[in-house]
């Protein structure tokens, strides 16, 4: 297909043409009838799959349908001692490797994978543990594309942007925000990734009938949860996440152990959930590692990978018929799933294998004998058909169009500001009100009023007391506000990276709602403190100092918030975001110029660096006037402010420049951590 035909398509999912659609008239593979792979050891047997022209069209309710095709499927990684950080074992390996084989520098981890399903059916990728299966399903998705090698097709067209927006993904692990109920996560969801076409009583009978289809009624109203928040139980939140990518219609479902810490019941009721989506037209392939029999018979594919190779790839029932045909069969009743995994793993217990297979095999393993024998079966009799599939097979042209169609932002920014923000606000409210921190500023507040109650300037030991006061606030709010948002990032970095996967929102929408909606903690802490502690401590009592000192606290606070972002955008890691933050906090409160005023000229730029050095500077200049009188009772009788020692290196007198210096530094900081922020995501992407 060429290129510059792209900008002529439209978007065909929605309204195809009338030349007709595709009926789908058996189980099967792509297209014509053709002989199904797994035949080549069944000679009487067929399986056929039609697809049909006839006057209807595609249904239009439903999910475009997508026929996927795998070819020949290879990805490789690093070994470690190649991607070592330590630049004495990475010189020391280069020049290893000048005298090796580029294999030598990559492990291989799939190794040549070929197969191929299409709408309203499920296909199970099964195999022991660390055989490759979940790697597949990423590759499949276009999660991993770097070192790849083979051929994948959706409708007969390679990956793009536009097919990536038609794949829904769901992890091993439930991302969901736990402080939101499981009708609020599926609303959010549908008004982000749902067409703007439809209204909001269309968005919210999408969330009911899925809620519905997925058996959730029950829970709607209750908490995701986790750790230590109690929520829903593992297989409502599993069925939650399925619900999470449904909304939006996916024609091709992935699913990474969706049975993983779910009992059998549980298990089977998810997937009789799949069964059910995989009838409405799409596309379902999952990873299981050992599915009872019963949750086996429901699948309609089966591709067995062992140790990175396949082993089998066929009709899921007809597995055992296969491996039977090359005599290996359980000696006792056994589940059909269990037989297959301990072929792929080569254990051969209870399992009668064929003599000649362990022949002239005494110095070997005969596990290993008979995994090499089961790829080598497979190579001769299964995947030459699977390729011929694909050859002859071909997707009809007006779907190979539609899969072609970018779908453009569903929402404009402002839309997502305004849905974002109110989820945002939703999941860490809890965080923004919570009544230890209220009682933590009320507190510290009164116990600093009554240390400093009723201060006065009469003295140089009072003023000095009252100077060590302010930069105690100073360091009070920058520890709390830098501490309060370097872990913000890290904490949601799992969800920020699914949810940009899916192109749910843009990153700047994200990090506007984030840095905008933890300004409510970070202004509204620091008011009832300074209300508190300001008329107790003997601070000027003028209407327009109390208001100037509160908007410098809380400018400070707004300082240190984009500092804290800095830092946690930086690292996106718990623990160093945490030491970063220390570390950088303590040199801050060295150069903020209460403890040493006159820093040597060498180390004197750091103190430029510092907002506690601006901020501190500020209160001061707020809160005292360089003529004002004091130590009137001395002998040397009064003196004006500015000549006492604590103000050697400040000039009250000066402008409040200042102010622009924060607040510029405010802007630079959240800028850099948003730069930062993209960064970081984009290289997980």
């Amino acid at each position: 297909m060429e290129i510059g035909r792209e900008d002529e398509i439209v978007d065909m999912s929605m309204s195809p043409p009338s030349i007709g659609s595709m009926k789908i008239a058996g189980s099967n593979d792509f297209g014509h009838k053709k002989e199904f792979i797994s035949q080549a050891y069944l000679p009487n047997r067929n399986s056929e799959i039609d697809i049909q022209v006839e006057g209807s069209s595609i249904n239009q309710n439903g999910p475009l349908p997508i026929f996927l095709k795998f070819e020949d499927v290879e990805y490789k990684i690093r070994n470690s001692q190649a991607a070592s950080n330590n630049p004495v074992k990475t010189m020391v390996s280069k020049v290893a490797t000048q005298l090796t084989m580029d294999d030598d520098r990559y492990k291989k981890i799939l190794k040549g994978i070929t197969g191929s399903v299409g709408p309203g059916e499920m296909l199970a990728l099964m195999g022991p543990s660390g055989s490759g299966k979940t790697t597949l399903l990423r590759v499949i998705g276009g999660r991993l594309l770097d070192n790849v090698k083979g051929k994948i097709t959706y409708n007969d067209v390679q990956y793009t942007p536009a097919v990536k927006r038609r794949i829904g993904f769901v992890t091993q692990e439930d991302v969901l925000f736990p402080q939101l109920t499981v009708e609020e996560t599926l609303v959010f969801s549908a008004f982000l990734r749902l067409p703007t076409n439809m209204s909001k009583q269309q968005k919210y009978a999408k969330v009911e009938s899925t809620v519905k289809e997925l058996g959730l009624e029950r829970c709607r109203n209750t908490k995701i949860g986790g750790g230590y928040l109690k929520g829903i139980s593992g297989g409502e939140r599993k069925r939650t996440s399925i619900g999470y990518e449904i909304l939006v219609d996916p024609s091709l479902l992935l699913l990474d152990e969706p049975t993983s810490g779910l009992d059998s019941t549980s298990a089977n009721k998810l997937l009789l959930t799949l069964q059910g989506l995989a009838k409405a037209g799409r596309t379902i392939i999952t990873t299981i590692h050992q599915p009872s029999s019963r949750i086996f018979r429901m699948f309609d594919k089966l591709l067995m990978i062992s140790g990175g190779y396949p082993v089998y790839y066929g009709k899921a029932r007809e597995s055992m018929e296969y491996f039977s045909s090359l005599r290996f069969i359980p000696e006792i009743p056994m589940n059909p799933a269990e037989f297959l995994l301990d072929l792929a793993t080569g254990q051969l217990n209870d399992i009668s294998v064929p003599t000649d297979i362990l022949e002239d095999q005494e110095n070997s393993d005969p596990s290993k004998a008979v995994i090499k024998y089961l790829q080598l079966k497979y190579k001769a009799l299964l995947e030459p058909n699977e390729k011929e599939n694909h050859r002859v097979a071909n997707t009809p042209e007006h779907l190979q169009l539609a899969i072609q169609v970018k779908k453009e932002w569903t929402l404009s920014w402002f839309d997502q500001f305004v849905i974002l923000s109110r989820r945002t606000f939703r999941a860490r409210s809890k965080d923004y009100f919570d009544k230890l921190r209220l009682v933590q500023a009320i507190g510290v507040a009164l116990l600093l009023g009554l240390l400093w109650w009723k201060s006065s300037t009469n003295t140089e030991a009072q003023l000095r007391d009252q100077v060590g006061l302010t930069f105690y606030i100073c360091i009070f709010w920058t520890s709390s506000c830098i501490f309060g948002a370097v872990y913000v990032f890290p904490f949601e970095k799992f969800y920020l990276i699914k949810e940009r996967k899916a192109d749910m929102y843009r990153l700047s929408v994200y990090y506007a709602c984030s840095t905008l909606c933890d300004m409510v903690a970070h202004v509204f802490y620091p008011t009832i403190f300074m209300v508190i502690l300001y008329f107790m401590a003997g601070f000027k009592r003028t209407v327009a100092c109390f208001f100037l000192t509160l908007f410098t606290v809380l400018l400070i606070a707004i300082t240190s918030q984009g500092a804290g972002e800095l830092f946690g955008a930086t690292v996106m890691s718990i623990k160093r975001a945490g030491m970063a933050a220390s570390l950088i906090l303590m040199l801050f409160l060295l150069t903020g110029g209460y403890y040493v005023q006159h820093i040597p000229k060498f180390m004197r730029w750091l103190k430029y660096l510092s907002f506690m050095y601006y901020g501190f500077r500020l209160l001061l200049k707020v809160q005292y006037s360089g003529d004002q009188l004091y130590d009137c009772e001395s002998e040397g009788g009064c003196r004006t402010l500015q000549s006492s020692p604590a103000f050697d290196t400040v000039n009250l007198k000066g402008g409040l420049k200042e102010v622009w210096v924060l607040l510029a530094m405010a802007l630079c900081f959240r800028l850099l951590a948003y730069l930062c922020l993209r960064r970081r995501i984009d290289v997980c992407n």
